[in-house]
């Protein structure tokens, strides 16, 4: 019998090989003959390092960036197995945990750190990077990182530009001419799957910017600053992104990775299955188990366990895919069927607190892979 075990991490209590080591401890308790397949997953967003360098035998590289308030912190990155791959986290370097309730401002957040991240995955020689980019405290349309990189942005007095969203207002040319030449020869995939564009009621600075500390004023200030800085764009780089699918993902990055890298959009989880091989992986498979900390109606929508059971049951059609999640919400009849999931079910061992059901995670996972052992072993 082969067993795919393809979990995503269960967030804040373990990352997605603890969970596949999890569930693979409760199922050879009753099936020790069979065969395993570890493939840790993600989705691009948070833990899809951590995923990717599991599940390829990468490592992590970490070097000190500058965060979005411009003070040095520690952030990492991982290179893949094949030794030509990185894949960041924009959130490593220019995330909202940087920030608080008083330090937040994106009026002059930066994405300067994920631009430095950058440099520094091409220093190590990779040929293709994997950008996830949720989770940040920006709203600069990705200048910062430009920046970093070796745009100058400047304004009428051929002055480099300020950090931040406020200061693109100022935006009067785009120089290209210290660009490091490496970064447009480097394929860089972004992992995202919003959609919005750049500007407008759902642009980057109208749904994301209050969420990052943005008053209605700054909203309002910060989408008129990102319209100029897409003229400037398309002035200067012959580029129109301002309404653009996804130009407006993490408070406009996906707009400054598209006018200055070598870019492509792409689903997260799309690209956490091709780089794992999780196809290949998976041919001939009997089982597959899955999971995330939470499942419900909208992990239809791009979330990793739909995303599993899609890639596996096309190359498995006759497997059982078979869902793991802390906490099993709303709308789950909508993620049955012949080409998905066949099974959900929820791991906590009884009603306890979150503190509590965060420490059991590894022995509730492992008994209740055993349980559905158990099942699966009688019925056979």
């Amino acid at each position: 019998m082969k067993i795919v075990i393809a979990p995503d991490s269960f967030k804040g209590s373990l990352t997605a090989k603890q969970v596949a080591e999890a569930i693979k401890t409760g199922l050879q308790r009753v099936l020790p003959n069979a065969d395993y397949e570890m493939v840790p997953m993600a989705d691009g967003g948070e833990g899809t390092v951590q995923s990717l360098v599991d599940a390829t035998d990468g490592h992590l590289v970490t070097r000190q960036v500058h965060n979005p308030l411009n003070q040095i912190s520690n952030a990492y990155y991982g290179i893949l197995g094949d030794g030509k791959t990185a894949v960041i986290e924009m959130a490593q370097a220019s995330g909202i945990q940087y920030v608080n309730d008083k330090t937040h401002n994106p009026l002059i957040t930066t994405t300067y750190g994920t631009g430095e991240l950058i440099l520094d995955a091409l220093y190590h020689g990779v040929q293709k990077i994997i950008m996830g980019i949720g989770g940040s405290a920006t709203n600069d349309g990705g200048a910062g990182m430009a920046q970093a990189l070796g745009v100058k942005l400047l304004d009428n007095d051929g002055q480099e530009l300020d950090f931040g969203g406020g200061a693109l207002d100022q935006l009067a040319q785009i120089d290209l001419s210290g660009l490091d030449p490496r970064v447009k020869k480097t394929q860089l995939l972004i992992a995202s799957d919003v959609t919005n564009p750049l500007t407008g009621s759902d642009g980057a600075s109208a749904v994301f910017g209050p969420q990052k500390g943005a008053t209605p004023e700054m909203v309002k200030q910060l989408d008129r600053n990102l319209h100029h800085y897409a003229e400037v764009i398309k002035r200067d780089l012959h580029q129109d992104l301002e309404k653009r699918p996804g130009a407006g993902a993490a408070g406009g990055l996906g707009t400054g990775l598209m006018a200055f890298t070598n870019s492509e959009m792409a689903k997260g989880i799309d690209l956490v299955i091709e780089f794992t091989h999780l196809k290949e992986r998976a041919q001939n498979a009997d089982l597959v188990f899955t999971g995330e900390g939470g499942i419900d109606f909208q992990t239809k929508f791009g979330k990793t366990p739909y995303g599993v059971a899609m890639a596996t049951k096309a190359v498995a059609p006759h497997s059982s895919v078979i869902v793991l999640a802390g906490n099993v919400g709303k709308g789950i009849e909508s993620l049955y069927g012949r080409d998905a999931m066949d099974a959900i079910f929820a791991t906590p061992e009884g009603a306890k607190p979150l503190d509590q059901a965060i420490a059991d995670g590894p022995h509730d996972i492992a008994e209740t892979a055993e349980n559905i052992a158990r099942l699966i072993k009688k019925i056979d």
